[in-house]
């Protein structure tokens, strides 16, 4: 099956409840990345089209924000329903467009719609506050109301998750969204769009605009009608828009660039910590914000580790993602793979060791092998840039002093992760560790209930959990006088 056979399959972007071209008939290639043959095209919609999106919702403003909470919680409820019993069909849509193996694919869907669900219950707990006033004759009251209009511009590396994450708590307290997804993985936008018509969505509640970045980017940033921006990307572009997004004092969320350390001390369960160290690595091919970067081992147990892991990472299956088999996609493009490559070969002139991978997979196009590199010198560049591929480098430390210092230094604090059995160790470290995000003894921590953000230069606000929603709120204050009379 032809990814154009598919019922959600679309190919127009979704403005104000109709399926539109780009004003100038314009599109945009899509590719497969495991095959680099194409898939379709969407609209190449720019400034024209971006406005009318922004306008469309802030019509539909008024009308979705008085609904009642009850009322919303009813439509999203249907809308993660539909995304539930048609989970092989955007897993199918993703593996496609994006090239991540489909039981990951899978994975993703169930998570995105876990999104939804959460924040479906959590539109009927939005609650203000009564402060009892100084003065007898007055009370003080905090209303909680939605933001208004909220841009979303989302990657290409979770092209399903990353939209419910931001887009069902906006929605739920009452918010309108226009949705800009990333250029290489359109068709799961879409997908989520022509759900959200059918789950019964007001038009101009819920936006798709696909085309060009910077037009688009630029008049989300801008415009003043969008009262509230949230962008998960590159730490380079996320400045961009925040300084964008001053000249109207947006209010902004941004999920940026992460540099995660995976710390296993010598108490550790040697291979629960392989099996952490696979999960967080190696998932989508080692493209995620949360992937461990930097792999510290203590001195006694770095052989052992090394050993486990390489064992580990020998098993793992390369190929296109639509193999059941599978358990390693493509890059997404070559860009992503000359900057792999780049990376390793810098580490091995400084000295590093290739243990496992090291090269371009025998199957070509965008696919490289999955790497172990061990001996690796705090001069390499993997030492501090974000690599974003299927690349491990693992360092030797001596002891917890000396590796919280390497852990911290970085400008990322996005997550991190450690592996122990000591208790008091356990609570040091997660303190000590300057990360939104600690992971002890698991390579897993995203979850719907859980507060997902970083600091430093890795961004700002959260995502899921009940904080996840305050992003999308402001804070009135009501004093109310003359209550004696």
């Amino acid at each position: 099956m032809t990814i154009q056979n598919f019922k959600l399959f679309r190919d127009k972007c979704y403005i104000n409840g109709e399926w539109i071209e780009a004003n100038s008939k314009d599109t945009i290639l899509v590719n497969n990345p495991a095959t680099l043959k194409e898939i379709g095209t969407v609209p190449k919609c720019g400034k024209e089209e971006t406005k009318k999106a922004i306008d469309a919702a802030n019509a539909a403003w008024p009308k979705w924000k008085s609904t009642s909470a009850k009322e919303r919680s009813i439509i999203l409820r249907k809308w993660f329903d539909l995304i539930i019993s048609n989970k092989e069909e955007l897993a199918q849509i993703m593996t496609i467009e994006q090239g991540k193996p489909i039981n990951e694919s899978r994975g993703e869907i169930v998570y995105g719609a876990s999104f939804i669900e959460w924040f479906a219950e959590e539109a009927k707990r939005v609650y203000g506050d009564t402060i009892p006033d100084p003065l007898t004759d007055r009370r003080i009251v905090v209303l909680k109301q939605p933001v208004g209009v909220v841009a979303s511009i989302t990657p290409w590396n979770f092209p399903n998750a990353m939209i419910t994450r931001k887009c069902a708590p906006a929605l739920a307290v009452g918010c309108p969204v226009v949705i800009k997804p990333a250029s290489q993985t359109p068709y799961s936008a879409l997908a989520l769009a022509a759900l959200a018509e059918e789950a019964g969505f007001p038009k101009g509640t819920l936006n798709v605009i696909t085309g060009k970045a910077s037009e688009i980017g630029d008049e989300l940033a801008t415009n003043p009608i969008v009262r509230k921006l949230s962008f998960t990307g590159s730490t380079e572009i996320g400045k961009v828009l925040m300084a964008k997004c001053a000249g109207t004092v947006k209010k902004v969320s941004m999920e940026l660039g992460g540099h995660a350390p995976f710390i296993v001390f010598d108490d550790a369960n040697i291979d629960d910590a392989v099996i952490g160290a696979m999960q967080s690595k190696f998932r989508n091919t080692g493209q995620t914000c949360v992937c461990a970067n930097r792999v510290y081992v203590q001195e006694k147990v770095y052989e052992e580790f090394c050993e486990k892991f390489v064992e580990a990472v020998s098993k793992m299956k390369v190929g296109d993602g639509l193999d059941e088999d599978v358990t390693s996609g493509p890059l997404i493009d070559e860009n992503s793979l000359n900057k792999v490559e780049e990376h390793v070969q810098d580490a091995v002139q400084m000295g590093a060791k290739v243990a496992i991978g090291g090269s371009k997979h025998s199957l070509g196009m965008n696919f490289y092998q999955p790497t172990i590199l061990t001996d690796v010198t705090p001069q390499a560049k993997i030492t501090f840039e974000e690599t974003f591929g299927p690349v491990a480098p693992v360092y030797k430390f001596k002891d917890e002093k000396e590796v919280i210092d390497l852990a911290n230094n970085s400008p990322y604090g996005l997550a991190s992760y450690f592996y122990s059995r000591d208790i008091g160790r356990v609570w040091r470290v997660a303190e000590a560790l300057e990360y939104g995000m600690v992971g002890v003894n698991t390579g897993l921590t995203s979850k719907a209930e859980a507060p997902f953000g970083g600091i430093k230069e890795s961004g700002l606000g959260r995502e899921g959990s009940k904080y996840g929603i305050d992003d999308f709120i402001e804070i009135k204050y009501v004093n109310m006088s003359g209550l004696d009379k």
